[in-house]
């Protein structure tokens, strides 16, 4: 497995996959077990499937379309969305989900992460955070499912989240999603600072040099949903992901 990993993340609408651009316009993309069984074809070594609606509409898993996709799953899957108890967690670990990502139930209170963490061990439970840049430059934290800023500082939310147990951090820049024009590097290069848990870095790769930047900057992972989905310059849909060969040299010596 490579030190840095990239990570494909699906954002899952329904029972349709879908990419966004800025958390708006989900655009249609295709089936998600079809989806799953080409990315084993290429070997991808993790795998990050997000339900963007279950909290917005306060809908729980959808767990047999879930049991599904695990079950054509090759590689370490990560689930999140609508996960609001340790029975949730409980059952998607039972259907074949290696990692529950959280993020809207723990907003206002992290003891489902500990929860989640003291049961299971803190490497199965992720928590996902959005940032968001305001007109005047600061990057605030942004709850996806209101489609608020949040008050407090998003470095004290990070920290707390590690306090509270999480084995990994999704850390997500609304305003680069699905934009394929380049990431936040100096918000990640700040995250990987102030955290000893691995983040995973995810919004505006464009480019397999925005992987390797980013990876420089610290981010243990890199996730990314349109560079992977979509082909240009006119955005057909054609799932692709880079050869391991390429990524090893790509990230050599970072």
């Amino acid at each position: 497995m490579l030190k840095q990993r990239v990570i494909p993340c699906l954002l899952l609408k329904g029972e349709g996959l879908v990419k966004t651009k800025q958390y708006k316009k989900a655009r249609y993309v295709g089936d998600p077990i079809n989806a799953v069984r080409i990315f084993n074809d290429k070997e991808v070594d993790e795998l990050i499937i997000l339900d963007i609606e279950a909290s917005r509409l306060g809908n729980g898993p959808n767990f047999r379309l879930i049991e599904d996709v695990a079950s054509e799953c090759f590689m370490p899957l990560c689930y999140g969305g609508g996960i609001r108890t340790l029975e949730d967690a409980e059952k998607l670990f039972h259907i074949g989900i290696e990692k529950v990502c959280i993020q809207t139930s723990v907003i206002s209170d992290l003891s489902l992460v500990t929860e989640i963490s003291n049961k299971f061990g803190s490497q199965s439970v992720v928590v996902s955070v959005d940032v968001k840049s305001t007109l005047f430059g600061k990057n605030k934290l942004y709850n996806a499912s209101s489609g608020k800023v949040l008050s407090g500082k998003w470095e004290d939310r990070v920290q707390n989240i590690q306090a509270a147990g999480a084995g990994e951090l999704v850390l997500s820049y609304v305003n680069n999603d699905g934009m394929c024009g380049g990431m936040n590097l100096s918000l990640i290069e700040r995250a990987s600072t102030i955290l000893d848990i691995p983040v995973i870095a995810i919004g505006g790769v464009g480019s397999l040099e925005d992987i390797r930047k980013a990876a420089k900057r610290g981010a243990s992972a890199i996730a990314a949903g349109a560079f992977f989905v979509f082909q240009a310059p006119h955005d057909a849909v054609l799932i692709t992901y880079p050869k391991y060969k390429d990524l090893e040299e790509l990230l050599k010596g970072i």
